[in-house]
């Protein structure tokens, strides 16, 4: 509880504070070739849920046009996925102004991913502990797979990394990351560009 509570929120402050500081050229040279490349605006900006359910404005590199179909709907995202955005998501470089999630507090370094709203009342009662701490730029489920994991095994992941953090998971975690973006594994599940959307579970957590 004291890493949780008063360690780790000082950690990510700070370690946040000084990537952004070090990495402000490669930011600023990502955000001009997505402006170049695609249009504006260069982040992406969408609510996301975070500890206790509470919402927040989670940002990432633009990585998809917002190219529509005659309807008016936009087009399936693996249609809207640029080269560019591919490389970008391989690398995990459109991750980087989460740093800015990590300052304010909304997220931390490490801690489950934040997902969709409309996720929220799909959980089951065990699913839902995922919440009781911040989501993460990166995680257990991360390192353990990433995108090509199936929504249970992920959420699993998600509940025991809540049950057993600590520092040395943490660095842990982070330590594998480095090595799953150098060998860009489960950047996404076969035949998905990205996660296909969780649809719920039953109170035992089956799909």
């Amino acid at each position: 509880m004291l890493y949780r509570n008063i360690f780790k929120p000082c950690i990510d402050t700070i370690l946040a504070g000084l990537g952004l500081l070090v990495l402000c050229p490669i930011l600023f040279v990502l955000w001009l070739l997505i402006r170049v490349k695609m249009g504006g605006p260069a982040i992406f900006r969408q609510i996301r849920p975070g500890k206790d359910g509470k919402l927040f404005g989670f940002r990432k590199f633009r990585s998809m046009t917002q190219e529509r179909g005659p309807d008016g709907e936009l087009l399936p995202d693996e249609r809207r996925l640029t080269a560019f955005g591919r490389l970008l998501r391989s690398t995990s470089l459109d991750e980087l102004p989460q740093l800015f999630n990590v300052l304010v507090g909304d997220m931390s370094l490490v801690g489950p991913r934040p997902l969709l709203p409309a996720y929220l009342p799909r959980y089951s009662p065990s699913q839902r502990r995922r919440h009781e701490v911040k989501p993460g730029i990166t995680g257990w489920a991360q390192v353990k797979g990433r995108n090509a994991l199936g929504w249970e095994e992920k959420f699993r992941l998600d509940v025991w990394y809540v049950d057993h953090q600590s520092l040395w998971l943490d660095l842990k975690i982070i330590a594998l990351t480095v090595a799953a973006v150098f060998a860009r594994r489960g950047i996404s599940r076969t035949g998905h560009a990205t996660a296909p959307e969780f649809m719920g579970s039953d109170e035992r957590g089956e799909l």
